[in-house]
């Protein structure tokens, strides 16, 4: 069994609360009753073989984005910034091995986790692709037959902010919905993959939101995705980067969705009709995929735009995001200034 313990960030008051959920490589039994933890943070435990990265900024550093690996309890971070530039990708693009960086992650003093502002665990991929209609429920609910083929598509690096910010409710769209989605980092360049090594080239996961104005995706820009899907802010991740030696089995993870606590998609990760492997390797016949680069695998049912009626997001809607061992991310709608 695995502890998640969240956080009230601030520093002001901090409030520990323990939950505890199915262990990683599950078969989505479902989710453990008591565990809605409406606190701002949310991290998952790690083993001691098992890194956790994050980006982040304090006052104490000058409000300079840094990169930190959380302590096994995920109460404290420890700064390895130096050697990595406070940059996950420039990690990644290193080849560094997990030994040297719990080396150096040893060698630093933590601090409190909740004397940090998380930033999102990745910052300027070169490419964000997203794969549509990839669970089955999520095409039952809009009446679509499974795909033959996946249908991809993307968003742009703008989109991504850390996972307690806001999403801005742009007001040239009144449809703007919630798609949580298992997200993938890719670990080293990849081009012409087969499918039988194409777990290689990831370097971890992390929790995603496809936020996207339904309106701009469907109906306008001559339905085409990039509007709809691309607006500033519509890309929140984190909290961590989890590495994949934590992660048994990324097609056996509960992942869930709520909005004002209200519960919205609650599905597995076992329903993806494309898996990681096959996702590789079709996009890297035509398509070179570099350290760093997100995928977004898809969502499952329980979108607002396909219930009867329709919901949509409003300012004040709060948007928590979730995915068995990977961690929590919430997320205020607000309005456009």
């Amino acid at each position: 069994m695995i502890a998640n313990i969240a956080v009230r960030a601030g520093g002001a008051s901090t409030r520990l609360s323990t939950n505890i959920v199915t262990a990683i490589g599950s078969k989505c039994s479902g989710w453990n009753s008591a565990q809605n933890v409406s606190s701002r943070r949310f991290i998952s435990q790690s083993t001691a073989k098992a890194m956790r990265f994050v980006q982040y900024r304090s006052a104490a550093t000058g409000d300079k984005q840094r990169l930190g690996v959380l302590s096994e309890d995920g109460t404290q971070v420890s700064d390895i910034s130096d050697r990595y530039e406070g940059d996950l990708i420039t990690l990644i693009r290193s080849g560094v091995s997990l030994d040297e960086v719990k080396a150096t992650a040893v060698k630093a003093s933590p601090v409190k986790l909740d004397s940090v502002e998380l930033l999102a665990p990745v910052t300027n991929p070169q490419k964000i692709l997203c794969v549509g209609l990839n669970y089955s429920g999520h095409c039952e609910e809009q009446n679509k037959p499974i795909p033959k083929e996946p249908m991809f598509f993307s968003k742009y690096a703008t989109t991504i902010v850390g996972p307690y910010d806001n999403v801005i409710a742009h007001r040239i769209s009144d449809q703007i919905d919630w798609e949580v989605e298992l997200a993938v980092i890719i670990g080293k360049r990849a081009k012409s993959v087969s499918k039988a090594n194409a777990m290689d080239y990831v370097f971890g996961y992390t929790v995603a939101q496809d936020i996207s104005a339904r309106d701009w995706q469907k109906l306008r820009n001559g339905g085409q995705f990039l509007i709809g899907k691309s607006m500033d802010t519509f890309c929140p991740i984190g909290p961590a980067a989890v590495h994949k030696s934590l992660v048994k089995d990324p097609h056996q993870l509960s992942i869930k969705c709520s909005v004002n606590g209200v519960e919205k998609q609650n599905g597995c990760t076992s329903e993806l009709i494309f898996r990681i492997d096959d996702i590789i390797e079709r996009v890297t016949q035509s398509i070179t995929l570099l350290p760093g680069d997100v995928i977004l695998t898809g969502t499952p049912a329980g979108v607002g735009m396909h219930r009867k009626p329709a919901e949509f997001l409003k300012p004040g809607d709060v948007i928590d995001s979730e995915i068995e061992g990977l961690g929590k991310i919430k997320n205020k709608v607000v309005a456009d200034a």
